[in-house]
């Protein structure tokens, strides 16, 4: 799931001063810059990310990109593959952001006397990878802070636009999240309906770990030998419930595709992408959904920002009479090489 935090301050000693020990040998450093340059450690970096104009309050956003419940309580039940999880974590996130700088990042401009969204890109993000909630329970997730004000321009960005387009990247990051997940673990990872599902894991686990706390416990700082020997004791006290099979399409479903439009009133071409990225129960690769919806509907190639073409229910069902592109990765084992997984790959 991802939400859009609003920011009005430039104060991030809460991101800073979390290193994330509980991932400590799980990834590369306590965050990570996916466009600029800095030192994640530094709070002056970071904050320099928050960028806004005179007349606007809002410094910039907290993207907060959390795994799917069934994901993040891998990194409790196979702690050896959490290095892979929180790569493919990332990966997906890599992939949402590309969508949401591309579709959803525009800045409102007047010429003419008209008024439309000129295209834009953020000029630095920084993002923070994390594994534990408050509670203590397995949490992947990840903070991502984007400035409100892009690269050359003056004015900040259409929160409109963003928000419209959020749901639409919720979809491909755990279409995409799905996709990693398969294709470098040998988890077999899968949604439907009710949301994602792991084969081989009891769904007991959704009620050891919930992953709400009403309390509101304090911030902890948590070692990677403290986390994981907590998960270990917790997870004596699981109550069998049962695994579910994972469904038997080849990678995508036609049937949810054309479902996700029934009754619709209005469609545009960010309610397809979501269809497509929900009805792909095994995933697909971050930027594939988007590339697939623009070879269906090429008239709609470079729409961004606050669409006006409403799509009819018939136009948007026309991928699924003209075929699908094939989204389920080739499954892979979970103690592949790096190096053997860059060739194959």
């Amino acid at each position: 799931m991802i939400r859009a935090l609003v920011r009005k301050s430039q104060d991030v000693s809460y991101l800073v001063g979390d290193r994330a020990d509980e991932l400590e040998g799980c990834r590369d450093a306590a965050g990570w810059w996916w466009r600029g340059g800095g030192d994640a450690t530094s709070e002056r970096d970071v904050a320099a990310v928050l960028r806004t104009s005179p007349r606007s309050s809002v410094t910039g956003y907290d993207l907060v990109f959390a795994a799917p419940r069934a994901i993040s309580i891998l990194l409790a039940l196979d702690p050896a593959s959490s290095g892979a999880l929180v790569e493919a974590q990332r990966r997906a996130v890599g992939g949402a952001l590309d969508y949401l700088e591309r579709r959803a990042l525009v800045v409102p401009v007047t010429h003419d006397g008209e008024r439309f969204g000129a295209s834009a890109a953020w000029a630095q993000v920084v993002g923070f990878t994390h594994g534990i909630s408050r509670a203590g329970e397995p949490h992947l997730h990840d903070h991502v802070l984007v400035g409100a004000r892009p690269a050359q321009h003056r004015g900040v960005l259409d929160s409109r636009a963003l928000r419209v387009h959020l749901p639409a990247a919720d979809a491909l990051y755990r279409a995409a999240l799905r996709f990693e997940v398969n294709a470098t673990t040998s988890w077999r990872v899968w949604a439907r309906a009710g949301g994602e599902h792991v084969a081989g894991v009891d769904e007991g686990y959704r009620a050891l770990w919930p992953g709400h706390d009403d309390r509101r416990a304090p911030k902890q700082h948590w070692s990677r030998e403290a986390a994981v020997g907590r998960w270990r004791d917790e997870r004596e006290r699981l109550w069998p419930i049962g695994t579910l099979e994972p469904p038997n399409t080849t990678g995508f479903d036609a049937h949810a595709y054309a479902a996700a439009f029934e009754g619709a009133l209005s469609i545009h071409r960010a309610d397809l992408v979501r269809a497509w990225a929900d009805a792909s129960p095994y995933g697909a690769a971050p930027g594939a959904v988007d590339r697939a919806i623009d070879t269906q509907h090429p008239g709609r190639r470079f729409e961004r920002g606050l669409s006006r073409y409403q799509f009819t229910v018939e136009e948007a069902r026309s991928p699924v009479r003209e075929g699908p592109v094939r989204t389920r990765p080739a499954q892979r084992s979970r103690d592949i090489g790096r190096d053997e997984w860059s060739r194959v790959r």
